[in-house]
């Protein structure tokens, strides 16, 4: 299989994705939208695209992001979709894959950094790929903003912060505003990005933001665990 990574920031790496696809052999292609690299001219021999997240929003914004075009990747999503390629789409690439399905992303009602549980609806506990995922996880957060729904679009999953943690568009594109790919890795080079004081400040401030000693010190391999078996039930369908 042939799974294309589109990534967005040096800081938001794809983590346990990554070593999913590399532990199953899987061969692997990327666009670096922070090195300014184009998208591929077509979704051709691509089997499975994952959009990873960043601190842009699906609005255009080329003052504070000058490398990055949201509309060209919704519309070479929509061309994955169409293609009926797999799709992941992870955090910001969650509310990408909302836009390129006609829904509006909106802000979540809480801001979400560390781990904290997520719930699964109805929907979720009958979801064929999140079988082994329980009616609660542990996954990790980092955002502020949430996917738009459309009017076939299904939640999966919700937590105490923001009630679309994970949306399925299709029976092979779904949007995971979790993170359930973090590791310390990741979690070093978030900290770094924003702030070991801000992140402090936040804290103080909001009842969903952990503290850097906090976020180094969660597991998050069993979260990981979950991401492996729901890649490897969606890939197999």
């Amino acid at each position: 299989m042939n799974i294309h990574f589109i990534l967005h920031e040096t800081f938001e790496v794809p983590g346990a994705y990554l070593k999913w696809a590399q532990d199953r052999g899987h061969k692997i292609s990327s666009t670096k939208v922070y090195k300014e690299e184009a998208l591929p001219d077509t979704v051709d021999g691509i089997d499975f695209l994952i959009v990873m997240g960043g601190p842009q929003s699906p609005d255009e914004d080329r003052q504070a992001f000058p490398y990055y075009d949201p509309k060209a990747e919704i519309v070479f999503m929509q061309k994955a979709m169409e293609a009926g390629i797999y799709i992941v789409g992870v955090c910001l690439g969650a509310q990408l894959l909302s836009v390129a399905y006609g829904g509006k992303y909106e802000h979540s009602p809480e801001r979400e950094i560390g781990v904290f549980p997520i719930t699964l609806t109805e929907a979720g506990l009958a979801d064929e790929h999140l079988k082994g995922f329980g009616k609660t996880l542990n996954t990790g957060h980092w955002h502020g903003d949430m996917p738009g729904l459309t009017d076939n679009a299904v939640v999966l999953a919700t937590s105490q912060g923001c009630p679309r943690q994970i949306v399925r568009f299709s029976p092979k594109h779904y949007a995971f505003q979790a993170h359930l790919e973090f590791d310390s890795e990741a979690i070093d080079l978030l900290i770094a990005a924003d702030g070991e004081d801000r992140l402090r400040m936040q804290n103080k401030e909001l009842p969903f933001v952990q503290t850097p000693e906090q976020l180094r010190a969660n597991d998050y391999s069993e979260m990981n665990k979950k991401l492996f078996a729901f890649l490897d039930s969606l890939t197999q369908s």
